[in-house]
């Protein structure tokens, strides 16, 4: 721990390198692994982008004499290859890459957005100007990631047999009650681990919303004669305690928690989006209306969470006594 706002910066700068790596792991494979050109295009092109902003990174780090961690850029770098695992393993992989692609770009977004914060407070102003060009590409990639959840639909559907969209669509609501499951076990600790009264609500009324999502997406499965996985909600709730213990350990919690809260909010979004799609083509209107409802509160969840990062950076400088 350091009280020095200048080694945050430094500290901030070495964490956003470790994100980069892991993009780029990613990004190498996507291509092939996207199941549209189009989309696959978008991977490509945002591949340049990432090398670019890791140069930009690794050069700001040089000129104050330090160095990305290498542990840290080996750890991310093996998570970005366990992920694309992960993917190609599953029967919807296009859509499974998409909804990670968008939740990864928001985590991208929102560790440049908190370390532009800290660069500011620093008064590093080249810091904070290359952290925002950087964070104005993610989220230009969010955008064309946005814009692709049909094609990442046909080409999950495509590869998938048998061609029953009913049960394809028993198996999307499986898979987004899981990741209910993980989000409320994040949320209920996220109060404890704001750092400040405004996340910590925003968190704690959003529990409420989760359980909430959770109840109506079983009650479509079950009007679908479907039920829960529980291998899935297991897995996923044991991932979420996993994530609250990673951020009890770093002292710069509340910054961590929002930036990582905002992108599983995307996760969902990316998720419910093509849920939703799932759910129109197969003709199920209620499933598709009680989606629309849900991404409306996802998505100002996320929106919610951005804009309280001026508070997380505060709580987390004030929890590690940085003197500026």
């Amino acid at each position: 721990m350091t009280n020095d706002i200048h080694e945050q910066v430094t500290k901030y700068l070495t964490d956003a390198h470790s994100i980069e790596e892991q993009a780029l792991a990613q990004l190498r494979t996507a291509p092939k692994i996207a199941g549209d050109p189009e989309l696959a295009r978008a991977y490509r092109d945002h591949l340049l982008e990432t090398e670019g902003q890791e140069r930009v990174v690794r050069e700001l780090l040089e000129a104050r004499g330090a160095q990305p961690s290498l542990a840290k850029d080996t750890v991310m770098k093996l998570g970005g290859k366990g992920f694309l695992l992960f993917a190609r393993l599953q029967p919807d992989t296009p859509g499974k890459l998409h909804a990670h692609a968008l939740s990864y770009e928001a985590l991208e977004l929102s560790s440049y957005q908190l370390l532009s914060g800290v660069a500011e407070r620093a008064e590093e102003l080249d810091v904070a100007e290359a952290a925002e060009g950087i964070g104005g590409e993610e989220r230009r990639m969010m955008d064309r990631l946005e814009d692709g959840f049909d094609r990442a639909v046909d080409a999950s559907l495509r590869a998938l047999e048998p061609d029953d969209l009913v049960e394809q669509l028993r198996k999307y609501l499986a898979d987004a009650h899981a990741i209910e499951e993980q989000a409320a076990a994040l949320l209920e600790r996220g109060p404890k681990l704001a750092g400040s009264p405004t996340l910590a609500r925003i968190y704690s009324e959003h529990l409420d919303e989760t359980r909430e999502h959770s109840e109506a997406i079983e009650a479509r499965l079950d009007a679908l004669g479907g039920d829960p996985s529980s291998m899935k909600d297991a897995a996923m709730r044991l991932g979420a305690l996993n994530w609250g213990a990673f951020f009890q350990g770093h002292p710069d919690t509340p910054g961590k928690l929002a930036a990582f809260a905002r992108a599983f909010e995307h996760l969902e979004i990316g998720g419910y989006e093509q849920l939703r799609r799932v759910a129109e083509r197969a003709g199920d209107e209620e499933t598709a209306d009680v989606i629309v409802r849900i991404l409306a509160q996802e998505r100002e969840a996320a929106d919610r969470i951005a804009g309280a990062f001026g508070e997380a950076v505060e709580a987390s400088l004030e929890a590690q006594g940085v003197v500026r």
